[in-house]
């Protein structure tokens, strides 16, 4: 998969703006703040129907307007495909392929493939359990679409069960209603648990070898998934915490509130690793994302490194330059440094200014 071209249209920073991309390294450079990310940020979107930011559809929009429009081309197998995607302030997006206009954002599923790293990616393994769930929602929907429907219909559930035990300091009668919810919750809760550990275990199939080379030999790593109930199944889980539950009016159990452990010559890094140790296992995890996205969908996915050669000494920007020589890349960057220039071959260079975009090459 390739993506061929962007439109933006009173999209952040942008009034107007059409790219080209070359199929293999595309460049965009310029100061901070001007718009590089953002690009990026429209190419992420169009593919997924999320920012990798988290940010809502009305904070997209460009200052005074009320609609925003991004149009993406990409090519898959030698066949062309037209993505549109108009963000509203104050209702849902719509989103069409090749002009057709789709019911649900879940149709996308399987048409793109974009891996994103950013350095936030790098803080992952130190950084709290929410960015460690997030890394597997954003990926697992981007490749299965059960996952995405399970994950959307249980992240619905507990937003109802988390406002009965709200509602229910006021009229606690409400909460014989509560077995409805967790039977619901246990349901697809159970199915994110599962895909999840299947997830971390094709993860671990690639990851182990990728570190040790990182490390120059001296480090292995793995994974395991850390359920939030433990031992216990969800609904055991559920069942046991149902009175703090109540006391807490939130849902203590599940898997909004599992975890991954990173472990490494026998210690949890998350916690006992330094830093180094903490940013290569972020960057094995990265490139092991990219390992098991073409092993999936026989295929690359287009690879959108934001700002990130920066923050990688010497031989880990070697090392990840020399894993995607092959797949097409989106590089933003504040100067093309000696070491890119030199280091690297560049197909399309951008510089990125005020929210305009020239092509310098």
């Amino acid at each position: 998969m390739i993506i061929k071209s962007l439109k933006l249209k009173d999209y952040r920073n942008y009034e107007i703006l059409n790219i080209e991309f070359d199929h293999a390294t595309n460049i965009f450079y310029g100061d901070n703040a001007q718009g590089k990310t953002n690009i990026l940020e429209g190419v992420y979107l169009s593919g997924t129907t999320k920012s990798h930011r988290g940010t809502k559809d009305r904070d997209l929009i460009r200052f005074g307007q009320d609609e925003a429009h991004i149009e993406t081309v990409i090519e898959k197998n030698g066949v062309p495909w037209q993505i549109d995607m108009h963000l509203k302030k104050n209702s849902p997006k719509g989103i069409a392929i090749n002009k057709v206009p789709i019911r649900r954002a879940s149709e996308l599923f399987g048409l793109t493939n974009f891996v994103f790293f950013s350095p936030e990616d790098l803080n992952i393994i130190k950084n709290g359990p929410a960015e460690r769930r997030r890394f597997m929602d954003l990926e697992l929907s981007q490749l299965d679409k059960v996952y995405l429907s399970d994950l959307a219909n249980y992240n619905r559930t507990l937003n109802q069960r988390n406002r009965l035990l709200k509602d229910a300091y006021y009229r606690d009668d409400i909460l014989d209603t509560l077995d409805v919810w967790d039977m619901q919750l246990v349901q697809y809760g159970e199915k994110i648990i599962q895909r999840r550990l299947r997830f971390i275990e094709e993860v671990n199939a690639i990851i182990g070898d990728i570190h040790h080379k990182l490390t120059g030999g001296r480090e292995r790593i793995g994974l395991s998934y850390e359920p939030g109930c433990g031992a216990l199944s969800l609904e055991a889980a559920l069942e046991k915490n149902r009175e703090r539950d109540i006391r807490m009016k939130s849902t203590s159990v599940g898997p909004h509130r599992d975890d991954i452990c990173f472990m490494a010559g026998g210690i949890d890094i998350r916690r006992f690793g330094s830093q180094g140790q903490q940013r290569t296992a972020a960057l094995s995890l990265k490139l092991s994302e990219i390992e098991l996205v073409r092993q999936i969908i026989k295929d690359t996915p287009v690879l959108l490194l934001d700002d990130v050669l920066s923050e990688l000494d010497k031989h880990r920007q070697n090392y990840l330059l020399d894993s995607i020589h092959d797949i097409q890349t989106l590089i933003t960057c504040t100067g093309l440094d000696e070491f890119v220039n030199h280091r690297f071959s560049i197909n399309k260079v951008f510089h990125v200014q005020n929210g305009h975009v020239s092509k310098e090459n």
